[in-house]
């Protein structure tokens, strides 16, 4: 496993773990991940957020806010994961979960392989694809983007690789509710979830989406 950053992270990332009624047993694997995320970033650029205590509220804690909305959901989608967020948070949070790190950029995907290998997680894989190129059909329970798209973008590229009964888990900052009244014919939504990030003051919201009855 890679060496975690200094000792300062540690301290923030377990009290937004305890905020999140997680473990702070995760915080040894998530800062892990942080340290690789911010070695290669320097080299390839892979997210605007450079201040490593930045990183733990916009990456790990803002990917974390999800993990109470994976009961039940035993292959989860991330469409655009870029460095793996979500995923690799959600990963880690939640052993029995399969995660598939969905990322068209090469040296995004590169990244994804390698932080897979040496963190390591078992229950996640690389697919280096776009998500409407992914030969995949209905081979997840959940689908899951941040940032990505609008809903009805997000449908299109990933609406077939949902599984009968599957949701779309998308994350947004202000509750869209232009997407919301912009759905697709034969979707609805579910669900809207605001959701609480430790140590952020912006909004954010999860809208659940599945396919009419």
């Amino acid at each position: 496993m890679t060496t975690p950053p200094p000792e300062p992270l540690r301290a923030p990332l377990e009290t937004g773990l305890s905020a999140l009624a997680l473990p702070a047993a995760l915080a040894d694997p998530l800062l892990a991940y942080l340290a690789l995320l911010e070695r290669w970033n320097a080299t390839y650029n892979l997210t605007a957020v450079r201040d490593p205590r930045q990183m733990v509220t916009l990456h790990l804690l803002d990917s974390l806010a999800l993990a109470p909305h994976m009961a039940g959901i035993a292959r989860l989608a991330d469409l655009g994961t870029g460095p793996g967020l979500p995923g690799i948070p959600l990963a880690i949070a939640c052993p029995g979960l399969e995660v598939t790190l969905v990322e068209s950029n090469g040296k995004k995907a590169r990244f994804l392989r390698e932080a897979v290998r040496q963190l390591p997680l078992r229950n996640a894989r690389v697919a280096e694809s776009r998500a409407e190129a992914l030969d995949a059909p209905a081979a997840f329970d959940a689908i899951t983007a941040r940032a990505l798209a609008t809903l009805a973008e997000i449908i299109a590229v990933g609406g077939h690789l949902l599984a009968p009964g599957g949701r779309l888990l998308a994350m947004k900052g202000v509750r869209p509710d232009a997407e919301l009244a912009a759905m697709p014919a034969g979707w609805r939504v579910q669900a809207v979830h605001p959701l609480q990030v430790p140590g952020l003051a912006a909004e954010r919201h999860l809208v659940v989406v599945a396919r009419d009855d």
